[in-house]
């Protein structure tokens, strides 16, 4: 939603395309640290187990790291606009698939009773 507004608010669609670069770095770097972050926290509370970090976390991590630095260079060179845009998209796309495949699996584990996960004395 905000990218099409820059490009009509600001002055020239060179100025809108910076500040959208900008975003966009923003964003992947964001994404990065938060990832990190999901990684750290996966560790601390599993270090007891030997569970391996979801794979959703590390291919969401991929994912900005490619736009940051294989994507995001084509498209500010402007080489093969609509390629590197579709790229980039389908890259973003994948990122939100990954959070949201991670939000629902934390989403049921946070609102499972207590009493449904360990059977009762009567059975």
């Amino acid at each position: 939603m905000v990218v099409p507004m820059l490009f009509m608010h600001l002055e020239t669609p060179a100025i809108a395309g910076q500040m959208a670069a900008r975003l966009f770095t923003a964003q992947s770097w964001l994404s990065l640290v938060c990832g990190l972050l999901l990684l750290l926290a996966h560790k601390r509370f599993n270090n007891d187990r030997n569970h391996t970090p979801s794979p959703w976390v590390i291919v969401g991590m991929l994912c900005a790291l490619l736009i940051e630095v294989a994507v995001k260079p084509h498209i500010v060179a402007r080489d093969n606009m609509a390629l590197w845009h579709n790229l980039g998209t389908a890259f973003f796309v994948l990122q939100w698939v990954c959070a949201g495949k991670i939000l629902w699996a934390l989403y049921p584990a946070q609102l499972a009773p207590a009493s449904a996960a360990s059977p009762s004395a009567n059975d």
